[in-house]
This record gives C-alpha cells, structure tokens and sequence, in this order.
C-alpha cells in the first residue's frame, strides 16, 4: 500500500538535500557537523543545526516508511536487553528482531525487571500486530515471568546460547552510541534509536550472502524505495 510521503512546505532546500542528509546521518557514525561539512564539499551550503532539525523532523516519518514496506514479521522472535549510558547513568536497552534478523522494535527503559519486561511485550506484540511461534530470550527470570502474563499460549526458548542474532542486532547501535559519545536523555535515545532502527537496516542487506553483483543490484532497489518514501522519485524534472 502506497502512502503518502512527508509534506516539505515551508522548507527552501529540495528534498533531494533533505533526505540525503538525514540518509548520510542515519546510515553512517557521522555527527551534524560531518554531514554539514559532507555537503560543503558537494556545493550546498547547510548548516549542522538545519541537518539537526531535519533529522528530527524527518527520520522517523522516513523510517515509518520504510517499516510500512517490511515483509510480515517472521514466527520466531528473538528478544534481548543491553545496558547503554544515557547522561552518566546505566538504562536497558530492549530489542526484538525475527528469525531473518529485522528489527520489530526497540524500548530504552529504567529496569529490566518483569515489569519492564511485560511492557516490552506488549509493545511488541501491538505494533507487530501478530503472535510469533516462538519467543527466544536469555535466561533473564523476568522473560519468564512476563511470558507467562502476556503470551503464555507461545513457546518460550531461554538460552544464553540461541540468541545470537539478537545479540547481533545491538552492533550497529553500539557503533553509534561511541560515535555521539552516550545519548543525553531517555527520550532522546528512544527518538534517534526507533528512526535509526527503521533506516539503518534498510541499507544493511546481508552483504555476506550475495555477489557483488547481486549487493549492487539490491542497493539499487533500495535507493529506489528511499526515494519513493522519501517523496524525491515523484519530484517533476526540469528542462
């Protein structure tokens, strides 16, 4: 189902720009000055505090775009929990992905007691819209108990030795959590966190497992459905 893409009025630069800064920001461990200084050396003259608001403005809606194109959700959920440091203090960091290693979606929280845990399920399960198979977690006892709350009818696999591609799924994220030196709130790293989950991945296909034929060929694909979410593919061209 088509929908319909941001609406830019009001701003001056093209989308074209827009959505290549917030793609530039988005994809790699760069921070706003780097972006700005990226498009410096392209010829467009933007300030890191306009690439700044951009991002916050656009990076979820693009990345709601994208999660809209997703295939339905596999049947085996792989969920897990890191430590990540937010203004000085330790909060969790909740993630779920499926058994092909898409995100289904991230939670920054203060615990990870069962309370948090059954927060977490239940937000995954209202945003998937759907009931895995099987539900893969460490052998955190909070898993257990929420599972047994929310989705009991599910088997439930605890191994500190099957969730590997969740496990996975946190490196890129970490990668940027160095990158911007820690976030600064909660809601901050929630914000830039569930946008950068829904775009990051789109770009990521699993490059081991293709020729570089085929990887190019996929990121032309890819290209081309950011800039159909991104409304730059339905912009009119000029003589």
């Amino acid at each position: 189902m088509m929908s319909a893409s941001p609406s830019y009025r009001g701003h001056r630069y093209p989308v074209e720009v827009i959505s290549h800064c917030v793609w530039l920001y988005f994809r790699f461990p760069l921070s706003f000055r780097e972006v700005e200084e990226l498009m410096l050396e392209r010829g467009v003259l933007v300030s890191y505090e306009t690439v700044r608001r951009w991002c916050a403005k656009f990076g979820q809606a693009y990345a709601n775009g994208l999660r809209r194109r997703w295939p339905q959700p596999g049947d085996k959920w792989h969920l897990d929990e890191v430590f990540i440091k937010i203004n000085g203090e330790l909060k969790y960091l909740w993630r779920a992905v499926d058994q092909d290693g898409n995100v289904l979606d991230i939670l920054v929280q203060d615990r990870r007691n069962t309370a948090a845990a059954r927060r977490f399920f239940r937000r995954l399960m209202k945003k998937a819209r759907t009931v895995p198979r099987v539900v893969v977690t460490d052998k955190l006892r909070s898993y257990g108990a929420a599972h047994r709350e929310v989705m009991s009818s599910v088997e439930h696999r605890q191994s500190k030795y099957l969730n590997n591609r969740a496990e996975n799924s946190h490196q890129p994220t970490r990668q940027r959590e160095h990158a911007m030196k820690g976030f600064r709130s909660v809601g901050a790293a929630q914000r830039f966190l569930s946008a950068f989950s829904g775009i990051s991945p789109h770009f990521r296909p699993r490059r081991h497992l293709m020729t570089a034929t085929q990887h190019r060929a996929e990121m032309t694909i890819r290209f081309a459905i950011w800039d159909q979410i991104t409304g730059a593919a339905s912009r009119p061209t000029t003589a």
